[in-house]
């Protein structure tokens, strides 16, 4: 008992560091590359950017007041564990960006800020979004709305993104809004590397011997539907309850927090997902 407490310890330890890293990576990007150039990032950053401009108030503030609906909006449609670590997320980032602002910028070079801003900012959120939080709350809002429309969450964030880029050219100019678009796609590639796939939705199989256990909780917490597939273990031949589900990126960080709190042991696969339809997908209330 006191061995598994401490993995859990272990395991939030290596997870908020990560976090606090990735805001750390993101905060250089924005206060070393982008900001000083006038070059945005996408989504709730990229408005902050653009409303630090015009109303010469401090970015941190803008980047932690406009989160915080959508931090609520998490908590409810996603979950307490991602509420907690996207709170602590986009607090750190607020804080590294004002502690970063005094150091002059790197480059003065539009295309190398865009590059390696876009580089920096990508790697630190998607340290951040790998460990179970996010910055942007506008992919949260994508999530809600992909389960209304006929649209995905990769298509919906682009369509926000694509808005916001396209306003720093009546602010900046339009040859900032397309170094903003260099930007913007490279840090979303960088994303999609640290992550390893950025596709809102994910297959996950669990083998466990206490599958029904595991059912149960994935069902109390993530309100996501679970099929039970009737399996055969290879070497032992015993029967097996196998698992299938299909949840959202966000939610990967907790669904293996629950399998690891009830099987250590369990085998779980996961897949990255290109177009799901029909069945139960969609998140079930939970009352």
């Amino acid at each position: 008992m006191v061995q598994k407490r401490w993995k859990i310890i272990e395991r939030n330890i290596a997870k908020y560091f990560f976090i606090f890293l990735g805001s750390i990576l993101a905060a250089i990007g924005l206060e070393i590359f982008l900001v000083p150039n006038q070059i945005i990032d996408g989504g709730i950053v990229g408005i902050s950017i653009l409303l630090s401009y015009i109303t010469k108030l401090p970015l941190s503030a803008f980047i932690v007041v406009l989160n915080l609906p959508f931090l609520y909006i998490g908590y409810k449609q996603i979950g307490k564990t991602f509420a907690i670590s996207t709170m602590i997320a986009i607090a750190s980032l607020s804080y590294w960006v004002s502690v970063f602002i005094p150091i002059p910028e790197l480059t003065n070079d539009f295309f190398l800020a865009a590059v390696f801003g876009g580089i920096t900012v990508g790697v630190g959120v998607g340290l951040i979004i790998r460990y179970g939080g996010s910055t942007d709350g506008t992919e949260i809002i994508a999530i809600i709305l992909d389960k209304t429309t006929g649209f995905s969450v990769g298509e919906i964030v682009m369509f926000f993104n694509l808005f916001i880029l396209a306003s720093a050219g009546f602010v900046f100019g339009w040859d900032k809004a397309m170094y903003s678009l260099v930007a913007y796609f490279i840090a979303y590639k960088m994303i999609d590397i640290t992550v390893s796939g950025l596709d809102e939705s994910k297959a996950v199989m669990i083998v466990s011997d206490h599958s029904l256990k595991i059912r149960e909780v994935l069902i109390a917490r993530l309100g996501r539907g679970v099929t039970i597939l009737h399996g055969e273990g290879g070497w032992s031949g015993a029967p097996k309850k196998v698992l299938y589900s299909v949840v959202t990126r966000l939610e990967i960080a907790k669904l293996k927090s629950i399998v690891n709190e009830i099987d250590e042991t369990a085998f779980v696969a996961i897949n990255d997902v290109h177009d799901v339809m029909g069945g139960q997908v969609n998140k079930k209330s939970i009352h």
